[in-house]
């Protein structure tokens, strides 16, 4: 264990009492890891602890952060998005999105993608590698920093699958409600979904975490199979039919509904017909429909439905007993889509 992140108070009493200090010196250094207003990140610059305890850790390679600060976008709404580096050169991405009560982090899970989602920015260049825990709680705590705030709110919707790192995801979500202090209910895990990755996640959380209280949200995007396939390439090894059939079981599980993104894309999935499709599809299980804008990128062809029939759209839901929500764009002014800010970079 170099990287102290993601420790718990008891790993770092640990590691104190292996260098001869009292335990209360791993106390300080946690205290010290997960205070927001802290924005220092060098081992010896915690100036709590003993100059030679400081100068032996250092030494002997721990650190806090594995990640720097390559770029940053302020939206004129607030929004704030991230470019960090890693120590291998590759580069991801994360948001702090404010409001007056809380501030949600939207983190990546990955490098890249390898979804290949034909309205995603990220996936242009497939996946790179999977993030370690350290450098998904890493991510919070830029996001901190960078906006003197704490994080309240955790959504896993930024680079990558996280169902395709399913051990180091939950190891994050395990330190985010231990260390960070954020509950699981305040934490969504976005997913395209995978055959028998649901099942596995729900017995894993429960193996790992105790406990499966986050949110699942299921970027489903289409009301029927064939759309699907068109804008998710993967989806043709997972029948939407199958998916619906894993998410109720989910359901059973946790007792956690479950959430379904739907991007509106003009002309595509849009219709009235979709609407009434979907509330077929989604219809007598506990869930909830997430209605999203589409943000455009210049790679690819989709555009943004009509306002006009999005209402109708979510109306169409609503009169069907379908619980669902609008969630509008945010940072539209600064490479508002995922993966925008890191293609826009390598160009550079």
């Amino acid at each position: 264990m170099k990287n102290l992140l993601g420790s718990s108070i008891k790993d770092l009493e640990n590691v104190a009492l292996n260098y001869g200090q009292a335990a209360f010196r791993g106390r300080q250094i946690y205290k010290w890891i997960y205070n927001y207003r802290n924005k220092k990140k060098n081992i010896d610059q915690i100036e709590a602890l003993p100059l030679d305890f400081r100068k032996q850790l250092k030494d002997d390679g721990f650190k806090v952060s594995d990640l720097s600060l390559q770029e940053k976008k302020l939206a004129n709404d607030g929004t704030l998005k991230l470019l960090l580096s890693t120590v291998d050169n590759e580069t991801i991405e994360c948001v702090g999105i404010p409001n007056e009560k809380r501030l949600t982090a939207c983190l990546s899970s990955q490098v890249g993608c390898p979804m290949d989602c034909k309205f995603c920015a990220t996936g242009k260049e497939g996946l790179k590698r999977s993030l370690k825990a350290s450098e998904i709680l890493d991510q919070i705590l830029f996001i901190e920093n960078e906006m003197n705030r704490k994080v309240t709110n955790i959504v896993f919707m930024g680079m990558g699958e996280p169902l395709l790192n399913i051990d180091e995801l939950l190891l994050s979500i395990k330190s985010i409600n231990e260390d960070f202090q954020i509950s699981q209910r305040k934490i969504t895990v976005s997913t395209v979904a995978l055959p028998k990755m649901i099942n596995k996640l729900s017995a894993k959380s429960f193996e790992i975490l105790g406990k499966c209280q986050f949110t699942l949200a299921i970027s489903l995007h289409a009301s029927n199979q064939k759309t699907r396939e068109m804008i998710i390439p993967s989806a043709k090894n997972y029948h939407i039919k199958n998916i619906i059939n894993d998410c109720r079981q989910f359901v059973r599980d946790t007792g956690r509904r479950v959430s379904f993104e739907y991007l509106i894309l003009g002309g595509v999935n849009d219709k009235l017909e979709d609407a009434h499709e979907l509330s077929g599809l989604l219809k007598g299980f506990q869930c909830h429909v997430n209605l999203i804008q589409y943000n455009q990128i210049d790679e690819v062809e989709y555009k943004r439905a009509s306002f006009k029939n999005l209402k109708s759209f979510q109306s169409k839901l609503f009169s069907s007993g379908i619980a669902v929500s609008f969630r509008k764009s945010r940072g539209l002014d600064k490479n508002a889509a995922c993966g925008q800010l890191r293609q826009n970079a390598k160009i550079k």
